[in-house]
């Protein structure tokens, strides 16, 4: 809870400070870019400050020895090597080396086609010539410049373009989007504002850089960057916004607004079912199949094109309810009021893939074996965790007869082994058998909202008022829902009441299971059989040396009482999380519980022992009197 609440104020503050920037920058555009490229300028300023006062000394000696003629003693030669290897620390801590974007290069001579229509829009929107073109497997496109020396010596250009988009979009509507990422490389009426759009990515990149790099002037360079990077972040996230809106107009101009329109229409539907159902689709078959498999980007193509098609009305909804503040690009409306389009999508032509020729199979099945390669320990990790569940469903699936919790049971392994299946049947049979279950109505209830069937709300709030802990997840599975471009406006409508209904209910659940300094805190209500059962649990976990309890008062109506155990743990910092984890499951007690260190929250720490006094455990005493 205390993370997450510095996460929002966090945020609010970047979007506040976002606000207050972009009303300046609206009110004195000159201005503000001055001081943006002033701002830059400071960086590079940075290094060269470094340089010239590492270099002062040699040139100090050069002056005295060969123009006034004064001696050259000895003891000169040991300020030199210093100063020489600080300059070589310092050249060799700069010299970063920006990688080829991740994918698939194409050779000058593969894809004609291709190679022909992007240098037809590179000359039309006058960006730099590029150094190569790059198809890897996201649903996006980017223009990725990398800088020599930081920038100081230019950059190199690449177009990065992902199969799947070239899969989904049309000849036009590509076109409309390498545009617009050519746009990035620096129009020919915005050259300075590009070149301060790659600035931006330059110093993270050379601070990642530099922070792997053992050499001795790294430490403090990295450190200045680290402060620099991101207040000219800030400063530049206004410019990169409007930039976004810059190179939008730039596809209009060169290729067509409607064809822009189209693509960012197509494109915001193809995210939402890729990140809602599409990928995770792919990931559940790690719980069955043990290697990934064979294709994996043709049947997530596939997805992409399947009905139903976009619902324009839908994808505003979205856009707009899933804000991200750190993100430089406009919402999706933003954007097509900046166009002056309405949000019409063209009909879909030949796909742009078509641009590949011969190449396009030999390419998918590349990129196909690397996906695979770096999707395997993932995979074979998701698989082995899943094993368990794998056996109860073989063994609980085999019984003629089962009980309500073996029937409940069994429908949530359903799900989760048999993948290729309906589960609604199973899941509707297990909330016959056992109509009490919170589970069983929750999954029932979900699965029937997301066939697009209203009734599964009447299951959620049965779920909800079976077990009150059942709102946050629940809360969590509509958002979801909301999110999903295939879910229509008339459940979406009604998802929506249902979630602000129980918004209240889940923050409140939230507050009561966190702890964070300033709670109200008393001492535990524990009777002795409960507290022994306690004790008995931690002395069975030996990195536990000493633990004390204490109770929150909470506001709830359904109240049981929430635990705040606080423990002293004896090893690594890293062996925490899992051991709290495994402790926690463990515990037996007579309502809900919150486990920490020292470590994680010292506050709520000291707060914890100035209550408490005496541990309820100790190492070797048991339970304290």
């Amino acid at each position: 809870m205390e993370d997450r609440r510095a996460a929002q104020a966090a945020t609010a503050r970047h979007r506040a400070r976002v606000q207050r920037l972009e009303r300046f920058a609206a009110a004195s555009p000159r201005a503000y870019l001055v001081r943006v490229l002033l701002l830059a300028l400071s960086g590079y300023g940075f290094l060269i400050g470094l340089l010239l006062l590492l270099a002062a000394a040699p040139l100090a000696i050069a002056w005295r020895v060969f123009v006034q003629g004064v001696r050259f003693e000895p003891q000169l030669a040991i300020v030199l090597l210093i100063a020489g290897a600080g300059i070589a620390a310092l050249v060799r801590a700069l010299w970063v080396r920006f990688e080829v974007p991740a994918g698939r290069l194409l050779a000058p001579h593969e894809a004609p086609a291709l190679h022909a229509e992007v240098e037809r829009l590179r000359a039309a929107t006058g960006a730099p010539p590029l150094s190569g073109i790059v198809i890897d497997t996201q649903l996006n496109a980017a223009a990725a410049s990398l800088p020599r020396l930081l920038g100081l010596a230019g950059h190199r250009h690449y177009l990065v373009l992902g199969l799947p988009l070239l899969q989904l979009l049309d000849r036009d509507e590509a076109a409309a989007v390498i545009a617009h990422e050519f746009g990035h490389f620096g129009e020919q009426h915005g050259r300075l504002a590009g070149w301060l759009y790659r600035v931006r990515f330059t110093w993270y990149r050379a601070v990642e850089g530099l922070s792997r790099s053992g050499f001795l002037l790294s430490m403090p360079i990295a450190r200045f960057y680290g402060w620099y990077a991101p207040l000219f972040d800030a400063w530049s996230f206004v410019l990169a916004r409007a930039h976004e809106f810059r190179a939008d107009a730039t596809a209009a101009r060169v290729v067509d607004r409607d064809a822009m329109t189209s693509a960012l229409l197509r494109l915001e539907h193809g995210s939402g079912r890729m990140q809602s159902t599409l990928w995770p689709r792919v990931l559940a078959r790690a719980r069955v199949q043990s290697h990934p498999p064979a294709q994996l980007l043709a049947p997530l193509i596939d997805g992409l094109r399947a009905s139903p098609h976009p619902d324009p009305a839908r994808l505003l909804a979205i856009a707009d309810r899933d804000v991200d503040p750190y993100d430089t690009h406009p919402v999706l409306a933003r954007r097509l009021d900046a166009l002056g389009a309405p949000a019409v999508l063209r009909p879909r032509g030949e796909p742009a893939a078509a641009w590949l020729g011969d190449a396009l199979d030999g390419i998918e099945r590349e990129l196909d074996q690397h996906w695979r390669a770096q999707l395997r320990t993932e995979w074979q990790a998701l698989h082995a965790a899943a094993a368990n569940e794998r056996a109860r469903f073989r063994e609980l699936d085999s019984m003629s007869v089962r009980s309500a919790e073996e029937a409940v049971e069994h429908a949530r392994l359903f799900e989760t082994v048999e993948i290729d299946r309906d589960p609604l049947p199973v899941l509707a049979r297990a909330h016959a058998a056992h109509p009490d279950s919170a589970m069983a109505a929750f999954r029932l209830g979900l699965r029937q909202l997301q066939a697009g069937d209203v009734d599964g709300m009447t299951h959620l709030r049965q779920a909800v008022a079976r077990d009150a802990g059942a709102v946050g997840p629940i809360g969590d599975a509509l958002k979801a829902l909301l999110r999903d471009p295939d879910v229509d406006a008339h459940t979406a409508g009604q998802i929506a009441e249902l979630r602000d209904a129980l918004a209240p209910r889940a923050d409140d659940l939230r507050d009561r299971d966190a702890v964070v300094d300033g709670d109200a805190l008393q001492p535990h209500d524990l009777d002795t059989a409960a507290l022994g059962r306690l004790t008995a649990t931690l002395a069975g976990h030996e990195r536990v040396t000493r633990a004390w309890l204490a109770c929150k008062q909470v506001a709830m109506v359904e109240a049981s009482a929430h635990y705040v155990l606080l423990l002293d743990w004896r090893g690594s910092v890293a062996s925490e999380a899992a051991g709290l984890r495994a402790l926690s499951e463990a515990l037996q007690l007579p309502g809900s519980h919150t486990v920490f260190t020292g470590s994680e929250a010292a506050a709520v720490a000291k707060q914890v022992r100035r209550l408490c006094a005496e541990p309820v455990y100790q190492k070797g005493k048991g339970q304290a009197l």
